[in-house]
């Protein structure tokens, strides 16, 4: 059955925001089964049954466990291979670098190895390369310096797949590289040692759903088995990995990638380790950002992922790695300071970009095209991916936001449901349209030569004009249920957290708060809109907030709502302040209704 041949929720053709309002479960069946049969509340039921999980899988998706999910990392290829190479390395007392991205994918994965290697007593050097001056992964500048260290082997850690030309380099002067990464390969893989990859063509393509943190902790089960044989430990006590999923559990949310499988239980027991605050950096990123409750997805991907970006964005790129290795609260607290300055540094020059980038746009015309493609002069490229998703999110289709120096830009660009960005990039890098890039379906990055972008975005608008078509005229939001203001309590956000953790592959429960009443609204911050919500006969309070609206349909028709009655679809959180716990709504969508 096609989507729009289900009625929408509450007959919501088009809302506020130009989306169609589609129920996530048509099973009601499905739903009351799976609350019968686990003893669950039905509400949950239907989350379930939203999310297609069935009869059998549904005891297992409440509570993953690693127990039943790990795989055997030997089932990967060259993994036995890289684990064989890297024990050689320790045994020998080898010097070893780790060349990690500037993401938090990257820094996680940085630190996770830093952090296993000094449990061991094993020396390890991180080198994150500058995003300003050195560009994406690895680099024959950076090979040539770690060598000058008498570095002899080096494993990239969510970079490399694509870096032909610097594993080259490496091999020519001596350097042995491991290459463990996550995006997609090419039929040719790199020089190197090993190159562990679930995408790589000749995988079982299984396990592609993973972060590069999730692929670097299965190499650790390896080299960790592969120690004990040897009997490398002796008489000492082996580290325990499970203590290091908390940051396997930060990678995994903030790289965006599905919370399915394997995933679901790395960030489950992650998120569980992290509550214990054993770790100091995360500790002292926490309490920066004043994370004051047991952490969630939430936290992960809006408080302490940008922060740990942040580095990599406008400052120095390997404080977040070094943040996440380090054992020493003084110097995780320092870090911890300089990555929140750094991060407020990037929403002021985040908002300036935005705010030209969406002139630019306006002025263009270019918003009514396929792919939205929007350069300019002396725009800071550590804010572009970010300035791309705010105009995919203004614009509903896929952007590159492009940061002009001299002849050469540096692109980010962020997609639509239902549009392979990352491939249409690593298209266009095979016909050399641009100098390097790749990415992901949602996400991507690119370098190109200034005189080819009109040819770059000619070839962009009609390889994804089909694609972005069908995606724009299907673009709608997912709906669990509708609830009463009454209805919308802590304790049923409570019991909402049993089917999570969520984030993609996984989507957060979003609820529509029906027949509400506008009692206040006002602009709070920047430009977000806060609301207090009332139920028909004036019964109930309930608190909401509508990000980044201000000036646009929807924050204007809460701003002047005239006591009006209105759908609301959002997420229910809980707001915690004082010690008191309430129930708030983060306000995605709405429609007026008198």
């Amino acid at each position: 059955m096609s989507e729009q041949s289900v009625p929408a929720f509450l007959g919501v053709e088009s809302s506020l925001k130009d989306k169609r309002w589609r129920p996530r479960s048509s099973d009601d069946r499905l739903g009351l089964a799976l609350s019968q049969r686990l003893g669950i509340p039905e509400i949950i039921g239907r989350v379930l049954a939203g999310r297609d999980v069935g009869l059998d899988e549904a005891e297992q998706y409440l509570s993953p466990t690693l127990r039943e999910m790990m795989p055997d990392p030997s089932s990967f290829k060259d993994m036995d291979t890289a684990s064989s190479r890297i024990v050689a390395a320790i045994q020998n007392k080898e010097n070893i670098a780790v060349f990690g991205d500037y993401d938090v994918d990257g820094a996680t994965s940085s630190g996770l190895l830093k952090r296993f290697c000094d449990s061991l007593g094993v020396p390890l050097l991180i080198y994150i390369p500058d995003r300003m001056k050195e560009g994406y992964g690895p680099n024959t500048g950076a090979f040539d310096h770690l060598k000058s260290k008498g570095v002899s082997l080096v494993i990239t850690v969510d970079c490399g797949i694509v870096s032909f030309e610097a594993l080259d380099h490496a091999k020519n002067i001596g350097l042995e590289i491991i290459v463990v990464d996550h995006h997609q390969a090419e039929t040719r893989l790199p020089t190197a040692v090993a190159v562990v990859n679930p995408k790589r063509h000749d995988e079982s393509q299984k396990y592609t759903y993973l972060a590069a943190v999730g692929v670097t902790f299965l190499l650790l089960v390896a080299i960790h088995r592969d120690l004990r044989k040897a009997g490398w430990f002796g008489d000492k006590t082996p580290p325990n990995l499970m203590a290091f999923l908390d940051l396997v559990a930060l990678g995994t949310v903030c790289d965006v990638v599905p919370l399915v499988g394997l995933n679901r239980a790395f960030v489950a027991q992650g998120l569980k380790v992290m509550a214990r605050r054993t770790n100091p950096g995360l500790v002292a990123l926490g309490d920066v950002a004043g994370l004051d409750e047991s952490p969630g997805t939430y936290h992960l991907g809006y408080l302490l992922g940008p922060r740990v970006n942040a580095g990599g964005r406008v400052g120095r790129s390997e404080y977040g790695a070094q943040l996440l290795a380090s054992t020493n609260p003084a110097e995780c607290q320092k870090l911890a300071e300089y990555l929140d300055q750094y991060n407020q540094e990037r929403k002021e020059i985040e908002a300036l970009v935005t705010e030209e980038a969406l002139e630019m746009a306006e002025k263009s015309g270019k918003g009514n095209d396929p792919v939205l493609v929007v350069a300019g002069e002396g725009w800071h490229p550590g804010v572009i991916g970010i300035v791309a998703s705010r105009l995919k999110d203004a614009y509903q289709r896929p952007t590159v936001v492009i940061a002009l120096d001299g002849g050469e830009g540096k692109g980010s660009g962020r997609s639509v449901p239902g549009v392979d960005l990352g491939a249409a990039i690593g298209a266009a890098r095979h016909k050399q349209l641009i100098v390097g890039g790749g990415g992901h379906a949602m996400a991507a990055g690119l370098t190109l030569e200034r005189e080819k972008i009109g040819a770059f975005t000619d070839f962009l608008n009609e390889r994804l004009s089909d694609d972005v078509t069908l995606a724009v005229k299907g673009a709608s939001i997912g709906i669990d249920g509708a609830l009463s203001v009454e209805g919308a309590t802590v304790d049923l956000i409570s019991q909402l957290e049993m089917a999570g953790p969520f984030g993609a592959g996984n989507a957060e429960p979003r609820f529509v708060i029906s027949n509400a009443r506008i009692v206040s609204a006002s602009i709070v911050g920047e430009n977000h809109v806060r609301c207090i919500l009332t139920g028909s006969g004036n019964r109930g309070r309930l608190a909401g907030i509508c990000f980044r609206s201000l000036e646009t349909p929807l924050g204007d028709a809460l701003l002047s709502h005239q006591g009006a009655s209105f759908h609301i679809a959002g997420h229910l959180r809980k707001n915690t302040w004082k010690g008191n716990t309430t129930a708030q709504i983060l306000i995605e969508d709405a429609i007026r209704l008198s």
